[in-house]
This record gives structure tokens, C-alpha cells and sequence, in this order.
């Protein structure tokens, strides 16, 4: 049987990274084969937690005015205008 060579550290003893060659590309193995639970560790941490509430995105026409008013007051404007008619439907139920 034959002993496999340990292959070259990618880092050199003077710290400059060597010069990836064909055959050393050919070994590489995808990083889902070599450490798995790192790559679903990572993947499960993407992006914002989920709510439990979730909103649901939807076409809305308003009027240029109503647009002009909630945009002048800058970022959130669609959560400000979520938030008022929040309140109304909660007015009119009670």
C-alpha cells in the first residue's frame, strides 16, 4: 500500500499564502464534505430571525398625498402607515 503524502501547507514559513496549482485545485473537496456542521451552522444563521407574526406583502394604491406624508417622515414610512391603519381596524372592532 502505498503512503500518501501529506500536501504542503497553503501558508509558507515567511507567511505569504503559495500560488494554488491545478493539481492542488483538483484535490479540493467542496466545504460541505469537509466540515459539514460549520456550513449548516452558518446557513441556519442567514438573515433575520423568523416572527411568529409574519406580514404578508401585498399591492397597495394611495392617494400621491397620503404617499407624500409617510415618505417625508423617512425610513419605516411602510411600518408608520402599517401601524395606522393597525389602530383603526383595532377602533372600529371594539
Amino acid at each position: 500500500m502505498k503512503k500518501r503524502r501529506k500536501p504542503r501547507p497553503l501558508i509558507g514559513p515567511d507567511g505569504e499564502v503559495r500560488e494554488l496549482t491545478k493539481a492542488y485545485i483538483a484535490r479540493m473537496r467542496p466545504a460541505t464534505e469537509v466540515v459539514p456542521d460549520v456550513v449548516e451552522a452558518w446557513r441556519r444563521s442567514r438573515g433575520r430571525p423568523r416572527k411568529t407574526a409574519t406580514k404578508q406583502q401585498i399591492t397597495l394604491r394611495l392617494s400621491p398625498e397620503v404617499l407624500a406624508f409617510f415618505r417625508k417622515q423617512g425610513r419605516g414610512w411602510q411600518t408608520r402607515v402599517d401601524e395606522v391603519l393597525s389602530r383603526y381596524v383595532k377602533r372600529k372592532a371594539a
